[in-house]
């Protein structure tokens, strides 16, 4: 029964032996990279990019920046690949297709589902994608697609297709009924005859251990080897523990090294044994147990999927954690006494037994243990004479066995220090809470003799110069000298300046066997003859005026130093020496009360705020990562933002150098750019500063700093060149990033405008030209219309005179026709006044007729009137008035008998009586008729002339011009 509870137990005594130093682990939480929850699969490019298949999309990773690409039916992203033609390929449920840079550098989606035949097109998930010389294939579990040139070729699976991959340069494949099969002469053929070594459990991975042999994983089963011949189970302690883990995935770390992720434990580091290496889980800082995928990249370092989450393991990190226990008290003390590892902790003492011919202390595998009686706070650890002493806030103590033993009653001690280098020494000092104390060694056992009188500072910090004089320093209170008297008494000297930068934070050290002080000024050493403290020349040079709290010697003579919450060594092993700064650590120390025990150059221990850190310095000098920066996106902004460059300028897998037809235009409505960049050198960014510079704005480089992007604003129009280094803190330099854009003018600063510009600056010209012409010009007219006016002016003087003379001639001929017409009317009134006088006359001789009786008389008197009624006269003197009349109204007469040719004589006096305006009893008496008769001649006048109703017949009359 004992037996049997021994074999049941042993696998979780093998699982709970755990290196005691463990790499970083770097947490990326649903919230830091903004996607799904579940990852699936993990790919690198060759330029370093991490691309990782996620529940909602595609993740891309650069060290700094996150990006998310979905596909365009929203389906979980499975699997991904990267081809060699430098295509990202997915696959989806029912999807499959691949992301490729566009024009703009952003990765964008192409589907290849619609070449995939119609009745292959229902698939499912794709599990995995598999690049296999120069052909893709999918798997489903119905299904695997290749993928030749844009054509598809399908191969259904015998029961179910449930693994696809490459092993020792063979694609191989898992059938869940008929094992193992091998793509060959393009036909899944079974491996073996009979190669069902396991039915019905899943094969998650099978990775090369020589060249004729081959790890399996199973998830259910274990771990199996597969050679030439056969598949046998790989027997191991734990091999019940990887079946109730459920192996999910796998990966080579090296030759030696596979890590195996599970479902419910995490991962597993094991050799080609199957022997346990390391573990991590939740325990060890993952977010959780449920390891999806795993994945080592181009830098030796290991990537989670988690079932929620993403990890990363520091896995070649040369900076290993170490932590005793579960609580990760401070570390404040380390040593190794008898081939262990002693580490004093806020929490108390804790050891472990190192395994032997282990290099990197880190990778021993063991458990600590509490020492007994030690809990509570530790201050210090020192081996002297082959005993481990402790300072401990509860007193002295040596360690033996896990168990200590007081060396005096007293609490509150710091630190032992050995009076002299001789073995075994007779006497050590002990700095504690009320001075300095002296131990002798007796009898193998060291007791408290003497406490140095009249000094009672706390002396944490204190040591030994070559003359036996005590040195003490106090953070608060200065330095202290104790020095030795001719009366074997002890002399006190107080320094708080005497060359000093300041009284405060002044810690006394002893590095190459001379005692310096570490001030806030950089580096003192005292001079005795003037009694008075000065600046390290030597060490100054090296490392200035930094602030200083800590030194520490290694066995190889560098000098390792804090700077506030920084850590730094001088490294002697060069030509020169040369400062490392070890950024990663920057404030996980213990403020104020740092420890550094350098062991050796694979074995540095550094006291953190969680246990030690072990630092294999040979190893990090060493690893030197290719530093490469890369541009992650440009963006321009006006009242939105907009996306200009979006990381690729070629296939992902080419080098991103970026041509003359790549270069955007910009216009000038954005009034800010911001470039974002990073360097591919995963969870190592605290090493890496970056110094950029804009060409054609600034060609200086900018100091070096840790900042990631960039913003310039409101740049002027022109060519631009933005250019990015990234410098480790070994002080290698990449080479830079470029990336150029042209900024145009505003649109009145344009090419257009600017053509325009000079259109219109001719257009003025020949518009002033114009102008001046035409100001000419209308000058000359000007002059000319004055010249005219003057002619003209003259003229009329002229005109003037000579209208004068035609006035007054006119004058003369208005007074002669005036006078014509006096005449033309008394001649006409003379016809009238005769007219009336005949009839008269006439009148008067009827009337005496009629009175008469005498016949004769009577025809006498008839004869006469008949006489006088003749028209001879009255006819001849017409003819002198119309000949007259016409001379004065210029043939008028003449004019209108042309006119009017129908007109008779009576109707022509008429018109000239009516011209000369007479009424119309005149008229009558002048044409010897009645006004009656005038009257129906004015009528008959009219009808013959032809005139509207409207029209005067004196109007008409008038109007008639005669011949001049």
């Amino acid at each position: 029964m004992k037996k049997l509870l021994l074999i049941i137990c042993l696998p979780l005594g093998v699982y709970s032996q755990n290196t005691i130093g463990l790499p970083d682990v770097i947490n990326y939480s649903k919230q830091t990279y903004s996607a799904g929850l579940q990852n699936w699969d993990i790919q690198q490019d060759k330029n370093g990019i991490i691309y990782i298949a996620n529940n909602e999309g595609l993740l891309s990773f650069d060290g700094k920046n996150w990006s998310l690409f979905p596909l365009p039916n929203k389906t979980i992203v499975r699997s991904v690949a990267i081809a060699n033609d430098g295509k990202i390929y997915v696959g989806g449920q029912d999807e499959v297709g691949y992301f490729a840079p566009a024009k703009n550098g952003y990765l964008e989606y192409h589907s290849l589902t619609q070449l995939i035949p119609t009745k292959d097109q229902a698939f499912g998930d794709i599990w995995d994608i598999v690049v296999f010389k120069n052909d893709v294939f999918f798997r489903s579990i119905s299904k695997i697609l290749k993928l030749t040139n844009q054509t598809f070729a399908t191969f259904k699976a015998p029961t179910e297709w449930a693994y696809l991959g490459i092993c020792n340069n063979q694609l191989l494949a898992q059938d869940e009924k008929n094992g193992i099969l091998s793509f060959t002469d393009n036909v899944w053929q079974p491996l073996f005859v009979n190669n069902t070594f396991v039915q019905n459990d899943p094969v998650t991975a099978i990775l090369p251990i020589s060249a004729d042999s081959a790890l399996i994983t199973t998830l259910k089963s274990g771990l199996f080897v597969l050679s030439k011949t056969n598949i046998a189970k790989l027997e191991t302690l734990n091999s019940q523990l990887f079946k109730t883990s459920r192996i999910y995935a796998a990966t080579k770390i090296n030759n030696q090294f596979t890590a195996l992720a599970t479902n419910n434990n995490g991962i597993f580091i094991i050799d080609n044994k199957g022997t346990i290496i390391q573990s991590f889980s939740k325990t060890e800082g993952l977010q959780n147990n449920n390891v999806l995928t795993i994945f080592l990249d181009n830098q030796s370092n290991l990537w989670l999927g988690l079932d929620n989450g993403i990890d990363f393991i520091a896995y070649n990190s040369a900076i290993k954690h170490i932590t005793p226990t579960i609580q990760n008290g401070a570390g404040y003390a380390a040593i190794i006494h008898n081939n262990k590892l002693y580490i004093g902790t806020s929490n108390g003492l804790f050891s472990v037994q190192l395994e032997n011919g282990v290099r990197d202390m880190s990778f021993s595998k063991g458990k600590f243990e509490a020492v007994n009686n030690t809990y509570g706070q530790t201050w210090s650890l020192t081996s002297i004479n082959n005993q481990l002493l402790l300072g401990h806030h509860e007193g002295a103590f040596t360690v033996s066995n896990n168990n200590v033993e007081p060396l005096t009653p007293l609490n509150g001690y710091w630190n032992f220090l050995p009076v002299s280098s001789t073995f075994p020494t007779p006497q050590i000092l002990s700095g504690n809470y009320r001075g300095i104390s002296f131990f002798n060694y007796t009898n193998g056992k060291f007791a408290e003799t003497l406490q140095v009188p009249n000094f009672h500072e706390s002396s944490r910090f204190f040591t030994v110069d070559k003359d036996e004089n005590i040195w003490v320093s106090h953070p608060y209170h200065g330095i202290f000298k104790i020095a030795k008297d001719k009366n074997n008494g002890f002399t006190t000297t107080t320094y708080t300046q005497n060359g000093l930068p300041s009284k405060l934070d002044n810690q006394v050290f002893k590095i190459k066997n001379e005692v310096v002080f570490a001030t806030s000024k950089g580096i003192y050493t005292y001079n005795a003859p003037k009694d008075a403290f000065e600046s390290s020349m030597y060490y100054n040079k090296i490392l200035g005026n930094q602030s200083l709290r800590y030194l520490k010697e290694d066995a190889t003579g560098n000098v390792w130093f804090i700077h506030e919450k920084t850590l730094g060594v001088i490294d002697f092993s060069g030509k020169e020496p040369t400062i490392i700064y070890l950024p990663e650590l920057n404030n996980k120390m213990i403020s104020g009360f740092e420890c550094i025990y350098p062991v050796n150059d694979n074995n540095i221990f550094l006291g953190g705020e969680k246990g030690f850190f072990n630092i294999d310095f040979d190893k990090y000098k060493k690893t030197i990562p290719n530093l490469q920066v890369h541009i992650h996106s440009v963006k321009v902004f006006d009242k939105t933002d907009s996306l200009l460059f979006g990381g690729y300028f070629k296939d992902v897998n080419d080098k991103q150098i970026q041509d003359a037809s790549d270069i955007a235009t910009i216009k000038n409505s954005f009034k800010s750019i911001q470039f974002v960049y990073a360097a591919k050198l995963f969870g190592f960014q605290n090493n890496l500063k970056y110094s950029y510079r804009l060409k054609g704005f600034d060609d200086n480089w900018s100091e070096w700093t840790t900042k990631t992007d960039k913003e310039y604003t409101n740049l002027s129009a022109g060519k631009y060149i933005f250019e990015v280094r990234v410098r480790s803190n070994l002080g290698n330099e990449s080479a830079p990033a470029t990336y150029a854009f042209n900024m145009l003018p505003p649109w009145y600063l344009s090419l257009l405008a600017k053509f325009l510009y000079v259109i219109l600056f001719f257009s003025l010209i020949f518009g002033v030209n114009k102008w001046q012409h035409k100001k000419f010009e209308k000058k000359q007219e000007k002059i000319k219309e004055e010249q005219k006016q003057l002619i003209y002016i003259h003229e009329l003087e002229i005109n003037k005179t000579e209208s004068e003379l035609i006035t007054l001639r006119n004058e003369k001929l208005e007074d002669d026709i005036n006078f014509k017409n006096s005449e033309l009317a008394s001649s006409a009134m003379h016809l009238v006044k005769k007219g009336e006088l005949l009839s008269k006359i006439k009148g008067e001789l009827t009337h005496m007729m009629k009175g008469l009786d005498n016949p004769q008389a009577i025809s006498e008197l008839k004869k006469l009137i008949k006489s006088l009624s003749e028209d001879d006269n009255m006819d001849k003197e017409w003819e002198h008035f119309s000949k007259h009349f016409d001379k004065v109204h210029s043939d008028f007469l003449v004019e209108l008998k042309e006119k009017h040719a129908a007109i008779t004589p009576n109707e022509l006096k008429l018109s000239a009586y009516l011209r000369m305006n007479l009424s119309t009893k005149e008229i009558a008496q002048l044409m010897n008729i009645s006004v009656r008769g005038v009257e129906i001649s004015r009528y008959r006048l009219r009808k013959k002339l032809a005139l509207p109703s409207d029209t005067s017949l004196f109007d008409y009359l008038i109007g008639i011009q005669g011949k001049v």
